[in-house]
């Protein structure tokens, strides 16, 4: 199998779960106290918090901050969502663009005083990076990043998908600095925090397998490949690109068929029939972000195995470009 979508689908794991990370009133919980505490302190965070990821998860967070929010719109739909639903309570909230190449339009937040802001070190589906260090030259406002692909330490929240790194629980660990008042002991997910952590630890990149994939999809593709954004800018071991004419759920199935598994963005990883929000976002059709591909690398693939994933793609995109002019 080759796993080209780790980013946005899991990979998922057979983790040993212990009965020592129930946790009771009555007990020390010494167990997973020493767990959250090399958690806490690998990213240099004072305290975390376990949140349903969706949009009444952050729309509990977004409450008891209790500010005035910017929220990039290059954000996961979940965060999204709940910004949306705290702007319907009344509350205001300022929205950041995304540029046609992809990046989030930062222009607006020296003109505007926030108190927390929403933006990730990355764009979901396309993996632009955003310098984290850029935002908090531009905004004293405290910064909460999804750090589930890329943790940046400029961050001031950062928060973990349960799900996108172990595939299990649709729960988020938040890393903060005394931010919320402390979570009853009754409402944290102690598997949550146990299973991100663990996936957290065995999580790995490769970055060296862009640069072979990117010349033999141009070799392959010609001018039937295209580029949303640069390839240069988006995280080092992912790849967005698009090809002409065709759904990208149909490349994505048929492929899944022969053991390779693609993307066209988040939530979409088995070709499901949405389009990737990210590319409207970026002021395209709806019809031409269905063309959007997203490659992810943790695993080490050499010459031989690129050309031949390379090429079983490119048969298939022919077979689903005659199939769909008949």
């Amino acid at each position: 199998m080759y796993k080209l979508n780790f980013l946005l689908y899991p990979n998922v794991q057979n983790f040993h779960i212990m009965n020592d990370y129930s946790l009771s009133i009555l007990d020390n919980n010494e167990p997973f106290n020493s767990l959250k505490k090399e958690f806490l302190k690998k990213y240099n965070f004072n305290e975390l918090k376990t949140i349903e990821f969706n949009k009444f998860g952050i729309l509990g967070l977004m409450l008891e901050l209790n500010g005035k929010f910017a929220v990039s719109k290059g954000e996961s739909q979940s965060i999204i969502e709940g910004a949306k639903r705290y702007e319907e309570l009344g509350f205001e909230v300022l929205w950041l663009d995304l540029n046609k190449d992809g990046s989030v339009n930062l222009e607006v937040l020296e003109k505007n005083e926030i108190d927390f802001i929403f933006i990730s070190s990355y764009v979901m589906d396309t993996f632009v990076k955003t310098d984290l260090q850029k935002v908090k030259s531009l905004t004293s406002a405290k910064v909460i990043s999804n750090a589930s692909a890329n943790f940046d330490k400029n961050c001031d929240i950062a928060i973990f998908d349960c799900y996108k790194l172990s595939g299990y629980t649709s729960n988020a660990i938040v890393l903060h600095n005394n931010e919320f008042e402390e979570q009853n002991l009754a409402n944290i997910d102690a598997l949550s925090v146990y299973l991100c952590y663990e996936s957290l630890k065995n999580q790995t990149f490769n970055s060296s397998n862009k640069k072979l994939f990117l010349d033999k999809l141009k070799e392959q593709f010609k001018d039937d490949i295209y580029f949303f954004v640069e390839p240069s800018s988006t995280l080092d071991y992912s790849l967005h690109f698009a090809l002409k004419n065709i759904k990208a759920r149909e490349l994505i199935r048929t492929s899944a068929l022969s053991n390779i598994l693609i993307t066209n963005g988040e939530g979409c990883s088995l070709g499901l029939s949405k389009p990737s929000r990210i590319i409207q976002e970026m002021q395209y059709d709806e019809t031409t972000s269905r063309n959007a591909i997203s490659l992810s690398f943790c695993e080490e693939y050499n010459k031989e195995q690129i050309e031949k994933i390379v090429e079983l793609l490119h048969k298939k995109y022919r077979q689903i470009r005659v199939l769909n002019e008949q």
